[in-house]
């Protein structure tokens, strides 16, 4: 029986999802689109996984979309059949939404080349970390089209106008010490380390923290964006208000004033 496109494996309270197409770079077909979103819907299901890690197989991380899946054939309805538009709103775009919605908190583990949506898909990671050889592409200029699957919004909220219209527009690669030095992501492993280990350390941290806390730090932080102090001030107070329903807010207090640490379920 041929290997799945996308792996999963829990380990402890971390989910492992690996995508599984390295001699495609791990291109995204529409297969990997559905295993992977049923893998997330998988995660929301299951409350023993308290963090998720995404990576790679083999040397890269994402080639972004299979550009093989266009239909590119000579003939009056070349246009029609080579549009886009449908591929990115069937299938990359509630990935990306569904990835930005996880119940628990998200790590990329960038093993290798991420590029065009592939960086976008490490980008919509909470947190990601990168082999110090792994490289970040903006593609989309050499083939005619613009950054998708989120990628136009990522760049400018993470590394500013100036720096994404650069990565926008030229299409060279970023090195992971850039990455890391413009706000791309989080960090770089160590060299000679194993970034899905470096990854997996800092999952099993986030794993034992207070999950619903995390997920909602993680949308006020988005909506700070966009809103006026008066509105953050609002979302603040109802969101703390939530929380303050929840088994993690009652245990982190009472073990913070019993001085000792805290056991949280992410409940």
């Amino acid at each position: 029986m041929a290997e799945s496109n996308v792996l999963y494996e829990q380990r402890g309270a971390v989910a492992l999802v690996t995508l599984n197409r390295p001699d495609a770079l791990n291109s995204l077909t529409r297969t990997m689109h559905e295993e992977l979103r049923a893998l997330l819907d998988r995660v929301n299901g299951d409350k023993s996984v308290r963090a998720l890690v995404i990576t790679g197989a083999g040397r890269g991380f994402c080639a972004g979309a299979n550009l093989a899946a266009f239909d590119m054939t000579p003939g009056p309805d070349q246009v029609q059949r080579a549009d886009p538009g449908p591929i990115i709103e069937k299938l990359f775009n509630p990935t990306v939404r569904k990835l930005m919605d996880l119940r628990v908190p998200t790590i990329a583990a960038v093993n290798g080349v991420a590029a065009g949506a592939g960086a976008s898909l490490a980008m919509t990671c909470d947190l990601a970390i990168a082999a110090p050889s792994a490289t970040f592409i903006q593609a989309f200029s050499r083939i005619g089209l613009i950054p998708d699957a989120g990628g136009s919004w990522f760049l400018v909220k993470k590394l500013g106008l100036a720096r994404a219209m650069g990565c926008a527009m030229l299409g060279d690669k970023l090195s992971a010490r850039d990455a890391k030095e413009w706000g791309m992501i989080w960090n770089v492993a160590p060299e000679g380390a194993d970034v899905v280990a470096e990854a997996m350390k800092l999952a099993e941290r986030l794993a034992t923290m207070p999950t619903a806390a995390l997920a909602a730090t993680r949308k006020l932080l988005r909506a700070a964006a966009t809103s006026d102090l008066d509105h953050q001030l609002d979302l603040e107070r109802d969101t703390q208000s939530a929380l303050g329903r929840t088994h993690d807010y009652i245990e982190g207090v009472t073990a913070f004033l019993q001085k000792r640490p805290a056991q949280f379920k992410g409940e």
